[in-house]
């Protein structure tokens, strides 16, 4: 005589069965977004180094600047989508979202201020030039 399954359980069975495709297909999708965002990242990057040579600032240290705050903002962006991947739950989604705005804000006031002393400095140099 074989065990026959209460409807109770059969249904908790079908339910898992279905998370557990649910938790690939998200897996997947994931997997898919990731590969996406880095490969737009890395035109991006491509982009900007082509692009940068004719700017008419090209070869001096607000061009190296602004390319290496791009990389770092692109490089800090493909790490919290790689970490978003790694989120067990929607607890975890909300405190790796948490830290990556924290982390970006902090670097983004700091790329802000040597901005603003280079454009400072250069505008003191420009007066100094026209005395």
């Amino acid at each position: 005589m074989g065990y026959k399954k209460s409807p109770h359980h059969q249904t908790y069975e079908n339910m898992a069965m279905a998370k557990d495709q649910d938790h690939f297909q998200l897996l997947a999708a994931t997997e898919q977004m990731t590969k996406q965002t880095q490969e737009a990242m890395e035109n991006y990057i491509g982009w900007l180094q082509n692009a940068m040579p004719t700017f008419p600032w090209s070869n001096t240290n607000l061009n190296r600047i602004i390319l290496s705050n791009a990389t770092q903002n692109v490089a800090a962006t493909f790490a919290f989508v790689q970490k978003l991947t790694k989120a067990r739950d929607f607890q975890d989604v909300g405190k790796i979202q948490t830290q990556f705005m924290e982390m970006q804000m902090k670097s983004f006031n700091e790329q802000a201020t040597v901005l603003s002393e280079l454009y400072s400095k250069a505008a003191q140099d420009a007066m100094k030039g026209s005395n």
